[in-house]
C-alpha cells in the first residue's frame, strides 16, 4: 500500500447518495457531473483543489454495487486481521476481480494508494444492514475515515444513521452539499486535517488561503459593481444626422439601442460575478435571467431601490435640497423632514426625474446637421436600483454551492433596510455618491462607499 504525500480523500458510498454533489461543493467545481441516475460516476475522477500555498485532492468514485460478494471474497483470502489491508490491496490488483467487481475496484484503488475515506449516506432514508458490508470493507483498508450524512430530502433518519455510523467511524458529520455555506465547508476541511496528522499543516494553509480568497472575491465584486453603476449612469447613445427630420425618425431606434446596451452591461457584470465565483454551469441561466421586471420598469424601481421618503432624506443628506433640509435630516427631526418630504412629493414626479425615463435630445451641430442623443437616465432612484439589483444577485451567487445547479431567481429584497442600517456617515457617503452619479460627476472613492453594503 502506498503512502500518499498529497492530502487526498476518496468520496465513497452507495449509488445516488450525493457523493458527486459533495465533491462539487468542496472542490468549488460545478463541472463535476451530477445526476439522480444511478451509475453516473463510472470511474474514479480526481479533482485537485489548489490555493496559493497548498492543494489537496477529492476523488469521486463509483458506488458500491456488490459489497457482500466483495466482502466474502476478502474473508476467503484473509486468515487474520493483520492481513486485511494487504488483502484489499490484493483484491484491487487481482485481474479476475477487476473484471467481476469493476466498481468496487475503482472506488478502492485510490484508498489503497493512500487516500482517506469520506463515506457518504443519505440521511433521509432509513439505515439498513445492507450498508454494513460496505463499511466493513472500508474498515479493512485501515485508512483514516469519516462518515458524512447527506440529508438529501429530509433529516428524518439522521439520528439512526448517527447511531450506526459511530460504530464504524470515529468522526461523523451531517453535511448537505446543496446548502452548506462557506463556513460549513471550511469546518469540514478543518475536520479533514484530523484524519491524517501528516496532512494537518497543508490543510490548515488551504483553510487560510480560502479565507483570503473569499475576501478577494468580495473586493472584486465591489469593483465590478462600481464600474457597472458608473457606466450605466453615464451612458449616452448618440447619432449624427443630416436633418432634423432624420433625427426625429431615428429616436425610437436610438432608444432601443440605448436600452439594449444598458441591459447587456448589467448582464456582463452578472457574468463577471459568476466567473469570479467559478459558477460556469450557472452561466446558462443568464439567458433566462431577465432581472424582473427589467431594468427599465419604473413601476418596480421603488421596490428595488429606495422609496420616496428615503430618496428625499438621501437628497437632504447629500445636500441636494436646501441647507435647512440637511440640518433637519442630520438632526433627525422627523416632523420637519416629513413636511419637507410632503412638499417635494406634492410636486409630482418631476423632482425625482421620472417624468420621462430616458430623454431624447436633438441639437444642431456647429458645422451643419443634427445629433440625437438618448440618455443618460436622470431619475434619482436609478443608481440605487442598479446597486440593489446587483447586491441581490451577489448574495445569491456568493452563497451558491457548486452542487446547486438550479437557475438563479430574482425578487426585490431588503436593500432599503440595508441602507437604513448603515451608519449615518456611511449613508451620507452613499447618498452623496449617488447624487454625483446621477449628475454624471466622478466619484473617486466609489468602491469604499459601496463596501459597507457588502458586509
Amino acid at each position: 500500500m502506498n503512502t500518499n504525500q498529497t492530502a487526498a480523500f476518496a468520496v465513497v458510498g452507495h449509488p445516488n447518495k450525493g457523493k458527486s454533489s459533495i465533491v462539487s461543493t468542496l472542490a468549488h467545481n460545478d463541472n463535476v457531473q451530477i445526476s439522480s441516475r444511478s451509475g453516473t460516476t463510472a470511474l474514479a475522477d480526481r479533482y485537485r483543489v489548489s490555493t496559493a500555498n497548498a492543494h489537496y485532492d477529492l476523488i469521486d468514485t463509483p458506488g458500491f454495487q456488490r459489497p457482500r460478494k466483495v466482502l466474502h471474497w476478502l474473508k476467503t483470502h484473509c486468515s487474520n486481521a493483520s492481513e486485511r489491508a494487504a488483502t484489499v490491496f490484493k483484491f484491487v490488483n487481482d485481474s479476475d476481480c477487476q473484471q467481476q467487481f469493476k466498481d468496487e475496484v475503482a472506488l478502492l484503488r485510490p484508498i489503497v494508494d493512500g487516500a482517506a475515506i469520506l463515506y457518504v449516506v443519505d440521511g433521509s432514508r432509513p439505515y439498513g444492514e445492507e450498508y454494513e458490508a460496505e463499511m466493513d470493507i472500508l474498515r479493512w483498508t485501515g485508512q483514516p475515515s469519516m462518515a458524512l450524512i447527506n440529508p438529501i430530502e429530509s433529516s428524518d433518519c439522521v439520528t439512526e444513521w448517527q447511531n450506526a455510523l459511530t460504530q464504524y467511524f470515529k468522526s461523523v458529520r451531517v453535511f448537505n452539499p446543496m446548502t452548506a455555506d462557506f463556513e460549513k465547508q471550511l469546518e469540514l476541511l478543518q475536520t479533514f486535517a484530523h484524519l491524517n496528522p501528516a496532512w494537518s499543516e497543508s490543510l490548515n494553509r488551504i483553510t487560510r488561503d480560502l479565507r483570503q480568497q473569499r475576501g478577494q472575491q468580495k473586493q472584486h465584486s465591489i469593483i465590478i459593481l462600481a464600474r457597472m453603476v458608473d457606466d450605466l449612469c453615464r451612458y449616452q447613445a448618440c447619432q449624427k444626422l443630416l436633418s432634423l427630420e432624420q433625427a426625429k425618425r431615428v429616436e425610437p431606434v436610438l432608444a432601443r439601442q440605448y436600452k439594449a446596451w444598458m441591459k447587456q452591461r448589467e448582464e456582463t457584470a452578472i457574468d463577471e460575478l459568476l466567473t469570479l465565483y467559478a459558477h460556469s454551469q450557472t452561466r446558462i441561466a443568464i439567458e433566462q435571467f431577465d432581472l424582473p421586471p427589467d431594468l427599465f420598469d419604473c413601476d418596480e424601481w421603488f421596490a428595488w431601490g429606495l422609496d420616496k421618503k428615503q430618496l428625499i432624506s438621501a437628497a437632504a443628506l447629500a445636500g441636494a435640497v436646501s441647507g435647512a433640509a440637511v440640518d433637519v435630516a442630520v438632526a433627525g427631526h422627523s416632523l420637519m423632514l416629513g413636511a419637507l418630504g410632503g412638499s417635494l412629493l406634492g410636486a409630482g414626479s418631476a423632482w425625482f426625474g421620472a417624468d420621462k425615463l430616458v430623454d431624447v435630445k436633438i441639437s444642431g451641430l456647429p458645422l451643419g446637421g443634427h445629433q440625437a442623443c438618448v440618455g443618460p437616465i436622470k431619475n434619482r432612484n436609478f443608481p440605487y436600483v442598479v446597486i440593489g439589483r446587483f447586491l441581490h444577485v451577489y448574495q445569491q451567487i456568493s452563497a451558491l454551492t457548486h452542487a446547486d445547479r438550479s437557475e438563479l431567481t430574482v425578487s426585490a429584497e431588503d436593500f432599503k433596510d440595508r441602507v437604513d442600517n448603515l451608519e449615518k456617515a456611511q449613508q451620507k457617503s452613499l447618498h452623496t455618491a449617488c447624487e454625483r452619479l446621477i449628475k454624471q460627476k466622478p466619484v473617486d472613492d466609489l468602491e469604499s462607499v459601496l463596501r459597507p453594503l457588502f458586509d
